[in-house]
């Protein structure tokens, strides 16, 4: 008897999509913190789900959270006199790179990678202190936006909280990470650092759309 083919959604991956074989999605999800996935016995289900549905690793189907207009306004709207933050990763660790925009015309202000091996909260902590240094370089008080907590959390506490350790592969960072520790350690700013409430305003402005 012929084995059934089946379809693999990759919601949270290295790279998000619907797989025709087991092999394939099991490379988009090996070593990826967080990855979720399903298997589904044809394209069309696969699909579906894909778009519309969010899935566990048990397999529990929860509906994205749309907000209500209601909802929307307690959040209000987002200072546009601000810069706003953000970092991607290609796996984890993985490529990665991070950013500073203008939050208002996404002019950008800045960029450093793509660097061999990183992780996303290692970027995002490293674009909200090279924001913070922009933003007091230039004497502004404008405020930054990140869409990290941890990254803010990090900041707060002015340590990089990683659990990746140093290798050959990943120098550059770690070294970027310790200037941002020492300057976070040794420089005062009153820059506000404000989350950026993505289900109520859509993605950060530094997003690299790699959703």
């Amino acid at each position: 008897m012929a084995k059934k083919e089946k379809f693999y959604v990759v919601w949270q991956g290295k790279k998000p999509g619907i797989y025709t074989s087991w092999k394939d999605c099991k490379a988009m999800i090996d070593g990826f913190a967080g990855a979720q996935y399903k298997s589904f016995l044809s394209f069309a289900e696969a699909k579906t789900a894909y778009n519309k549905d969010f899935k566990d690793v048990k397999g529990n189907s929860k509906k994205k959270k749309v907000l209500s207009p209601e909802e929307k306004r307690k959040y209000g709207e987002p200072n546009l006199y601000s810069i706003a933050v953000d970092a991607a990763s290609s796996g984890n660790p993985g490529i990665m790179e991070y950013r500073g925009v203008d939050t208002q015309t996404t002019k950008q202000l800045f960029h450093q990678g793509p660097f061999k091996q990183g992780t996303n909260n290692i970027g995002e902590f490293l674009a909200l202190v090279h924001g913070l240094a922009f933003l007091k370089k230039n004497n502004s008080d404008r405020i930054i936006y990140s869409d990290s907590r941890i990254a803010i959390g990090w900041v707060k506490k002015k340590k990089c909280n990683t659990k990746l350790k140093e290798n050959s592969k990943n120098k550059d960072v770690y070294e970027l990470v310790r200037r941002a520790e020492n300057w976070l350690k040794t420089n005062t700013y009153k820059t506000v650092i404000v989350k950026w409430e993505t289900k109520a305003w859509g993605e950060i402005p530094a997003d690299f759309g790699r959703k």
